[in-house]
């Protein structure tokens, strides 16, 4: 990737927060890095440098601007529709593999040596994986120490640091302030311990409602809900489970996060975002899609409309599964039973296993206290793979061919062959799925869109997209949107979603 002076220079000089999170503008007079939407007076073109990531800057000697807070801008929409192995490992590293696994392990995971993954990142973006490691723990720390009690020596290490003089060190260097000086600025209000409340950004426009009737008509007892305006769900992190509330509104979603383990808070903000598709380019996806004469009306009548993406791979692997050939509603219904079979048998987190509720809390008082999702009775995240393979018949509720299916599925996931993680190999995914008996291209679409994050999937054979196409006047027998498709990529993901609106 290259960044060209003159299209970053104007976008800084408009503000446009479009940029916000493709590329980071370092001041060398004053040895400050800010988002391309900052507030303040635009720079001389002299003394302008560009960087690829707040990584780079920060190894260039920069530090986070403190008025637009560069390190919590939204991702690039770069790490989304990439498949190759920068993409891929930007995805894992934003999931904390690094933190947990170390370089090597990220490495084991792409199939490169240390030394030519170190290359190729630093090569695309001027930062190894170290590098942009330690600027997700600096922001992780940040916010820990804005939000919460903890001691910042527990901080420290929640949040990846090697120990706590790396930890004071770092944020010096990131921020030019102390952990305690940071603590000092922070809210007066206070959550309880464990509750973590913070704004999750993203570029607009943001087609709230789609998302939430999406998830709404999917809800699953125990595992997710709708109320109004504010979704809720249960999760399994590396290091516990943890339940979040997302509720969107102007240029954020307001996110509360209950975590059993707050090592877990990058990954969970990570699924998060993943979750609601907030790193996508909603501007460049509907510019290419309004093209289409057949899309403008419904672009102009709903910008902004993203991919409902998923938390747990696994999870919509079997919700792909369950609802082949069945309604929406049937799918809930099976899967319900599926969950209820699962709880008995132990369930899938510590919160579903005792019994006892995992409610988020109502926060402390504040300037956005309205807009926090008020407490939710117990969620728990998604059986595990291994627990799912080990249900008896009666649990399934369905065709004997679908249940050996499944259960192949859930076998494959927990002995390691099949990984759908967001850092998957898309190719080798959809190719390995596919072999799995009873699994034919729609289902594996399906996965790659919603569990691995492919912005170009199309399934020219699914019955409402065709009803989406026929009511829009397109070809819509299979074979035909198949190739009329062909005109949406790189975003035929986002196409289908429109279509199934259509419908």
């Amino acid at each position: 990737m290259e960044l060209d002076f003159e299209h970053c220079y104007r976008a800084v000089d408009s503000r446009d927060p479009r940029f916000d999170g493709c590329f980071y503008t370092a001041v060398r007079t004053t040895g400050i890095y800010c988002r391309p939407s900052c507030p303040a007076v635009t720079p001389k073109r002299e003394n302008v440098t560009f960087y690829l990531s707040s990584a780079a800057a920060q190894r260039g000697g920069f530090r986070a601007c403190r008025r637009c807070r560069p390190d919590a801008a939204p991702g690039s929409p770069e790490w989304d529709t990439r498949a190759d192995t920068v993409g891929r490992a930007m995805r894992l590293i934003g999931d904390g593999v690094v933190d947990r696994e170390g370089v090597p392990g990220l490495a084991s995971r792409l199939g490169y040596t240390e030394r030519h993954l170190n290359r190729m990142l630093t090569a695309e973006l001027g930062a190894g994986p170290l590098a942009l490691a330690r600027a997700q723990r600096a922001q992780t720390a940040r916010i820990l120490v804005e939000t919460t009690d903890l001691g910042l020596a527990e901080i420290a290490f929640a949040a990846g640091f090697g120990s706590v003089r790396q930890f004071n060190d770092t944020m010096l260097e990131v921020y030019a302030r102390s952990p305690g000086q940071l603590r000092e600025r922070r809210p007066a209000a206070r959550s309880e311990a464990g509750v973590v409340n913070l704004r999750l950004a993203y570029r607009p426009p943001l087609h709230a409602t789609s998302l939430l009737e999406f998830f709404e008509a999917r809800t699953l007892p125990g595992v997710d809900e709708v109320d109004g305006q504010t979704y809720r769900r249960g999760m399994n992190l590396p290091h516990g489970s943890a339940v979040v509330a997302l509720r969107p509104g102007d240029r954020w979603v307001h996110a509360t996060l209950r975590l059993d383990d707050v090592r877990d808070l990058a990954p969970a903000v990570a699924r998060c975002r993943r979750l609601f598709d907030l790193d996508a380019d909603p501007v460049a996806v509907d510019g290419l899609l309004g093209g289409d004469p057949a899309l403008t009306a419904a672009i102009r009548a709903e910008p902004g409309v993203r991919v409902p993406r998923a938390v747990d791979g696994f999870e919509m692997a079997v919700r792909a599964v369950v609802g082949q050939q069945v309604s929406v509603a049937g799918a809930r219904t099976t899967l319900g039973r599926m969950l209820r079979a699962a709880s008995e048998a132990g369930s899938a987190s510590p919160a579903a296993a005792s019994g006892e509720p995992a409610p988020i809390p109502q926060p402390a008082a504040s300037r956005e206290a309205a807009a926090v999702p008020a407490p939710v009775e117990r969620l728990a995240g998604f059986p595990a793979a291994s627990t799912v393979a080990d249900l008896p018949d009666s649990a399934f509720g369905m065709p004997a061919a679908r249940r050996a299916t499944i259960r192949a599925l859930a076998q494959a996931v927990a002995d390691g062959k099949l990984d759908l993680a967001p850092g998957a190999d898309r190719a080798e995914t959809v190719a390995r799925l596919t072999e799995l008996p009873g699994i034919g291209p729609w289902t594996a679409g399906y996965v790659a869109m919603r569990a691995i994050g492919d912005p170009d999937v199309f399934l020219p054979t699914d019955l409402a997209a065709r009803r989406g196409a026929e009511a829009l006047g397109l070809p819509s027998t299979a074979k035909a949107l198949g190739a009329y498709a062909e005109r949406w990529r790189p975003w035929r993901s986002y196409a289908l979603i429109r279509l199934w609106r259509s419908a």
